[in-house]
């Protein structure tokens, strides 16, 4: 059941990687694809909270630094961590529209 899920590194999350039509699956085999991404979509408020966690200590960092090439790479990191925030928030809000977003 897991095979329609793959790990995405950057978001430390599973996304559903859905390759073949919805209607295509028994009902049985939609519920357990539905469940799953449940559960892992319920995980998601948890992981942007710690990101943000991450986001407030380099933004401390930077508000320290003096070092021009450091706060460049601070404000990058901040950026990317803002960005994994925005991906986690979209993939909260597709619920259970996963047929639609899981063709990855």
């Amino acid at each position: 059941m897991h095979q329609h899920f793959t790990f995405n590194q950057k978001l430390s999350i599973d996304l559903p990687t859905i390759k073949k039509d919805w209607e295509a699956f028994s009902s049985i085999e939609q519920q357990q694809i539905l469940v799953h991404w449940e559960t892992i979509r319920g995980k998601i408020p948890d992981r942007i909270k710690s990101i943000e966690v991450l986001i407030n200590r380099k933004q401390e960092e930077l508000s320290n630094e003096s070092d021009f090439e450091t706060s460049c790479k601070l404000n990058h990191e901040i950026a990317e961590l803002a960005s994994q925030i925005n991906e986690l928030w979209l993939w909260f809000r597709t619920g259970q529209d996963v047929t639609l977003k899981g063709h990855y």
